[in-house]
């Protein structure tokens, strides 16, 4: 009678800890992805652009992802460029520093979230209050 009860309990400790281990792995793929700052292109249509004297921020939309850079008006000598992309209850993921053409492309996860994003180019710049809602 002993060795039932003990069988039993070692079955229940297995479930339990593949029950946990379940709900950790189901817990990863329901996660939205890291923030990054993209080493190519933003993927994904083109949502929104925001226009401003020196340059531009064009804003990509993908199922999953938001995706900013900021191009310049007129390529050409080294200046300061920046481009910065927020979700909302998020934190901003930036990329700053001195370009020839663009800043960017910086991405962050954004399933139904709105964004707000920033741009500079030299001495223009643009926000866009918060869009793709």
């Amino acid at each position: 009678m002993l060795q039932g009860w003990r069988r039993r309990g070692r079955r229940v400790a297995s479930l339990g800890v593949f029950t946990a281990a379940l709900w950790l792995c189901a817990g990863g793929l329901f996660t939205p992805p890291a923030a990054q700052a993209a080493t190519e292109g933003c993927g994904g249509r083109l949502a929104r652009t925001v226009a401003f004297e020196t340059g531009e921020v064009r804003v990509y939309k993908s199922r999953n992802q938001a995706c900013a850079m900021t191009v310049a008006r007129v390529s050409g000598e080294r200046r300061r460029m920046a481009v910065s992309i927020q979700p909302r209850g998020g934190v901003p993921v930036r990329e700053a520093g001195r370009f020839t053409h663009h800043a960017g492309p910086v991405t962050v996860g954004a399933i139904n979230r709105c964004v707000y994003v920033k741009g500079s180019v030299g001495a223009g710049s643009a926000d866009s209050g918060w869009i793709l809602c």
